[in-house]
């Protein structure tokens, strides 16, 4: 393979932010899956709110 006609950056993007994949456990994802579709909310919307629970009680037992 010949690099001498590459050109660099070509498929750089500054302006795109990265997110990068979460792979859960089969019977966690069927749980949260479950939860989400009763409440009618994207899985990944419930997430954030699990997970921002958590950020509040574990900030608040650090002080």
């Amino acid at each position: 393979m010949i690099f001498s006609v590459a050109e660099r950056g070509k498929f750089y993007r500054a302006e795109v932010e990265f997110h990068f994949p979460v792979y859960l456990e089969p019977d966690i994802n069927d749980f949260l899956a479950k939860l989400a579709e009763e409440k009618k909310v994207p899985v990944d919307e419930l997430v954030n709110k699990l997970l921002r629970a958590d950020m509040g009680i574990i900030q608040s037992a650090a002080k």
